[in-house]
C-alpha cells in the first residue's frame, strides 16, 4: 500500500487553488523552484513518481504555503508505515558428515591443482637452471698435460667479466610516478556529497546538459570531477556533507529556506552562490 494513498484530494486542491490565482503550471514551477514535471505529478497525485513519502510531503507544503491552502487535515491521514526489515529464514539443512565430506574434497582439488601445476614448473626450472655434478679424479693418477689444456680452454667462456654476459636494464619506477603525480593532483580537485539522509541534486555540466538528476538514499556517495560540473541543486541540503578539492564546504550559505542549496561551480572546483 502507497504511504500517501490517505492524501487523496490534496492534488485535486491545489489544483483548484492555483487556476483561481490565475497561475500556469510553469509559474508554479519557478516559484517553487520545481521542475513542472514535479508540479504536475503533485497535481495529478502520482505520487510513485516522487520518490519517497518524506519528500513528496514536503513538496505539498510548499505548494499549499504559495497558494494558501490548508492540507493539514489531508496529510495527517497519510501516515507513513514504518518500515521492517525482511527476515532471513533458511529453508535447507546440511548435514554436518556432509559438510566436512565437502571440506575435504575441495581441499583434496586444491592440492591436486597445485601439484598439477607446480611439479611441471619444478621440472623445468631443474632442466633449465640445474647445476652439472662436478667431476671427480683419482688423487693418486697424474693428468697429462693435454687433459689440462682441454680443462682449461673448458673453462674459459665462464671466465668472461660479467660487463659482457648481463646486459644493463633501466628501471622505469620513476617515470610512472610522474605520470601518476598530475592524476593524483586532478582526483584531489574533485567534488564529493555524502548523504547522511535521503536527498536529491541536480548536476549541469558547462554546456548545460543534466550530468546527474536523480533521488539518493541516506548512506551513498556522489562524486564528480572539477571541469564536470558548472551548477548544482542538493535537496535536504543540511543532511548532505560537502568536500571539494579534500576539504569540507559549508552549505548553509547557499541554501534556501526550503532546504535547497544552489550554487556554481568553477573549473578549478571552487564554489559560488548563484547569480539571478
Amino acid at each position: 500500500m502507497n504511504a500517501l494513498e490517505g492524501a487523496v484530494g490534496c492534488g485535486e486542491r491545489l489544483r483548484q487553488a492555483r487556476e483561481a490565482a490565475g497561475l500556469s503550471l510553469a509559474e508554479v514551477a519557478g516559484r517553487l523552484h520545481m521542475p513542472v514535471q514535479v508540479v504536475a505529478a503533485l497535481e495529478e497525485e502520482r505520487w510513485e513518481r516522487l520518490g519517497a513519502p518524506v519528500f513528496v510531503r514536503g513538496q505539498l507544503r510548499s505548494y499549499a504555503r504559495l497558494l494558501g491552502v490548508d492540507l493539514g487535515e489531508l496529510l495527517q491521514q497519510a501516515r507513513i508505515a514504518p518500515v521492517e526489515p525482511p527476515k532471513l529464514v533458511s529453508h535447507t539443512h546440511t548435514p554436518r558428515v556432509r559438510r566436512v565430506a565437502e571440506s575435504l574434497g575441495r581441499r583434496a582439488v586444491y592440492v591436486v591443482i597445485t601439484a598439477v601445476l607446480a611439479v611441471p614448473v619444478w621440472y623445468a626450472f631443474q632442466s633449465k637452471f640445474g647445476v652439472a655434478p662436478p667431476s671427480t679424479a683419482s688423487l693418486d693418477v697424474v693428468p697429462d698435460a693435454a687433459s689440462v689444456a682441454a680443462a682449461q680452454r673448458a673453462d674459459e667462456p665462464a671466465t668472461r667479466p660479467a660487463t659482457e654476459r648481463a646486459p644493463y636494464i633501466a628501471s622505469m619506477t620513476p617515470l610512472a610516478r610522474q605520470a601518476a603525480e598530475p592524476q593524483a593532483s586532478a582526483a584531489s580537485a574533485g567534488l564529493t556529497l555524502d548523504f547522511r539522509g535521503d536527498s536529491w541534486v541536480e548536476v549541469s555540466a558547462p554546456d548545460g546538459s543534466i550530468v546527474e538528476k536523480a533521488l539518493v538514499r541516506a548512506g551513498e556517495k556522489r562524486s564528480y570531477a572539477a571541469g564536470q560540473v558548472a551548477r548544482m541543486k542538493v535537496g535536504n541540503a543540511s543532511e548532505v556533507d560537502f568536500q571539494q578539492g579534500g576539504g569540507s564546504v559549508d552549505l548553509a550559505p547557499y541554501t534556501s529556506g526550503n532546504n535547497v542549496a544552489r550554487f556554481t561551480v568553477s573549473s578549478d572546483g571552487s564554489v559560488a552562490p548563484v547569480s539571478h
